[in-house]
């Protein structure tokens, strides 16, 4: 078993020594300029913009159509018209309904709001809400969070007699609704400069519209806004900034009775609390009312007055939360037992009748990461199924079921996460058209991980000061995430498992300096790692506080086995190899020497054991460190072909791991013989 490298790729930036003085000189501390300098900003006062969360905020009608949709709803406040703010089940969507609503009511507006339930309905706006809204009297609907793709919805409410506003901030289709007005950054037309806006921001700059006071909204509601921001993964950037820092602060002394219980329910400290404390702690149980199908313990965390109703809304959803994580487990494990063995898939497409809606989203996460390709879970209810993906490696979902939408009854979301309807009879051939998207998209890459390092982290500069300095980068999060750096050539002096066994606790030395690290979810079955490797490690920067003393700490991203001499992660002339576009130059570069090969062999027969299961990368750099010569990735792979050609290995490839067993083999195999040899022979040679 390898040390089980998680990412592939490490792509190690080394920042610019000019642009790490200019910024040193305007105050920053050394490892902050070197990470601000590797992410591009080359001075203090960009810097400061890429940071601010102070910075103004742009005019709510600077948005396509707002003043449009300000002026209806206002009409409708005026005539004591009946509205419906009709949202979404996520924390986006919850947090945007409840926004809206309390604002309109703090109007004097009749308002009421609706969110569809999730296993009944479905996601967005649909026939039963829209009767049932018009059979309440209904005049005027406002979406928040959806609607961008209501089309034949929007004919309804016309039908009807009511009238509709949407602002959604998903991406768009050819065909708009016909509606009152459309607010969504995402339109053709739209200027606004800030694109990446939360349902729940949207809510807010149409409450801003109406008010005509930005800074009273933004410190009445900038909790709500914090929450959908941060957990719809919204990139931390301009005035999203502004959002979640004024957020995160108004929820450290929260006055909203069920966001105070549910910290304390879920052992999550104010003091403490940051924008990963939502996204693992209080996002997953808000969404847990809408993935179970009690959508009203989330509105009524938000929007109740009672302690006593408070406390009994943050039991339940921590309750439902826990229900929701046994069912994950289970689907997990269908849905394993499901896939082909013994292939690399290109996508993953599966089915099944018992699966519950409000879950399989999470699953098909969990599976996409750790299989390394985009997965597509459905499920079945008769000859209809519903579906949750999501990508992975860059592969858009929007644009790829856009582009086999014949197959599809309904589809929505974005690049990283999407949803469709189909019927039974359509999947197979789904499947085998977007394994074949999937295939052309990655194109035989064998390394379809990557992960982004920030730069090398000198040992000298591993001080509590410098990691204080790093506070500046928050609020971190998607698009200013967290500094992730780089130590090479550690010593593994001691590993401890803690958490019951679910987490690894290392102690890692480089010369005279120890390091004290923490691996959460691996453990000795996942991570064959021993006292006395030399490793590199990718780790993001803590500071722990224990018994009054504040100590660093390494939180572990990736491990991979450290080597001195080059060991490249290049695979482009070996997928030309396997695609047959492979030129003379691409050739002599990947034919591996006689050397290469008997070192590269010597390895595989030095290691004990029935079988070798590795990484590719993490292999390559075994055999590098071993041998002390360097080695291309796509150099072993070739190598590894070509001792399977003639039948001295046998390779199976699934997903990130590669698993070899020697064979006896010939007495003597002539590797020439080898058809990759010979095809590399003849490429050279054409």
């Amino acid at each position: 078993m390898c040390i089980a490298v998680k990412y592939g790729i490490w792509n190690v930036s080394k920042p610019n020594p000019q642009a790490v003085d200019n910024l040193r000189r305007g105050g920053y501390p050394e490892l902050a300029a070197r990470v601000l300098a590797a992410r591009g900003i080359t001075d203090p006062q960009a810097a400061h913009e890429a940071l601010d969360c102070n910075c103004d905020l742009p005019s709510p009608f600077l948005l396509t159509e707002m003043d449009v949709a300000a002026g209806r709803v206002g009409c409708a406040i005026e005539a004591k018209e009946k509205i419906a703010v009709f949202g979404d089940y996520d924390v986006d969507g919850i947090t945007a309904t409840c926004l809206l609503t309390d604002f309109l009511r703090s109007c004097g507006a009749d308002c009421i709001s609706y969110i569809p339930g999730r296993l009944e309905e479905g996601y967005g706006l649909n026939p039963i809400a829209i009767h049932s809204l018009h059979d309440q009297g209904v005049k005027l609907i406002v979406t928040v969070d959806c609607g961008i793709t209501a089309v034949e919805e929007a004919e309804l409410c016309q039908q009807l007699g009511m009238e509709l506003v949407i602002t959604d901030h998903h991406e768009c289709k050819d065909r708009l609704p016909r509606a009152v007005a459309i607010v969504d950054p995402h339109k053709p037309d739209d200027t606004y400069p800030h694109r990446c806006l939360s349902g729940v921001a949207l809510a807010f700059k149409l409450v801003c519209a109406l008010s005509g006071d930005t800074e009273r909204m933004l410190t009445e509601y900038a909790d709500m806004v914090c929450l959908g921001t941060v957990a719809d993964v919204i990139p931390l950037v301009g005035e999203n900034r502004v959002f979640v820092s004024r957020g995160l602060e108004a929820l450290r002394h929260t006055t909203r009775p069920g966001l105070a219980a549910l910290m304390k329910e879920s052992g999550c400290d104010p003091a403490s609390l940051n924008a990963s404390s939502i996204g693992f702690m209080l996002a997953p149980r808000i969404n847990a009312a809408g993935r179970m199908g009690q959508i009203d313990l989330a509105v009524d965390l938000f929007m109740t007055h009672d302690p006593q109703r408070a406390n009994q809304v943050a039991k339940g959803l921590c309750e439902l939360n826990r229900q929701r994580q046994q069912i994950e487990s289970e689907i997990y494990r269908q849905a394993i037992s499901m896939l082909p063995q013994g292939q690399v898939p290109d996508a993953i497409v599966l089915a099944d009748e018992g699966w519950h809606q409000g879950v399989v989203g999470i699953v098909a996460s969990r599976i996409a990461e750790e299989y390394a390709c985009p997965t597509f879970l459905i499920c079945l209810d008769g000859e209809h199924g519903k579906a949750s993906s999501r990508s992975h490696g860059g592969f858009n979902l929007f644009a790829s079921l856009t582009a086999l939408s014949e197959l599809l009854e309904s589809y929505g979301g974005h690049e990283l996460a999407a949803g469709f309807t189909i019927t039974r009879s359509n999947i197979p051939e789904f499947r085998r058209q977007i394994s074949a998207l999937a295939a052309e998209y990655f194109s035989g890459e064998t390394l379809r991980t990557s992960l982004d390092i920030d730069c090398v982290a000198p040992p000298e500069l591993m001080t509590l000061a410098e990691f204080d300095a790093l506070e500046i980068l928050e609020p971190t999060g998607s698009g200013c995430p967290k500094p992730v750096l780089m130590l090479p050539g550690l010593t593994v002096e001691r590993i401890t498992m803690v958490g019951s066994g679910k987490h690894m606790r290392l102690r890692l030395r480089k010369e005279r300096q120890i390091f004290n690290a923490i691996y959460f979810s691996v453990n000795t079955d996942t991570v064959n790692l021993r006292p006395g490797e030399v490793v590199d490690v990718a780790f993001l920067p803590q500071i722990n506080t224990f018994q009054g003393e504040r100590l660093l700490q390494l939180n572990v991203v990736d491990i991979r086995p450290s080597c001195a001499a080059p060991c490249g992660t290049q695979t482009a002339h070996y997928r030309a190899l396997l695609d047959g576009s492979l030129t003379p130059e691409g050739a002599k570069l990947l034919t591996p020497s006689r050397a290469m090969l008997a070192t590269v062999w010597r390895y595989l027969a030095s290691v004990q054991g029935s079988a070798i299961q590795e990484s590719p990368v993490c292999l390559c750099r075994k055999i590098v460190r071993w041998s002390g010569k360097p080695l291309e990735l796509e150099q072993l792979m070739t190598c590894l072909d070509i001792f399977r050609d003639v039948g001295l290995l046998q390779q199976q490839r699934m997903h990130k791991y590669i698993t070899i067993r020697l064979t006896p083999g010939p007495k003597k195999a002539d590797l020439n013989q080898s058809a990759t040899m010979q095809l590399l022979l003849h490429w050279m040679n054409p």
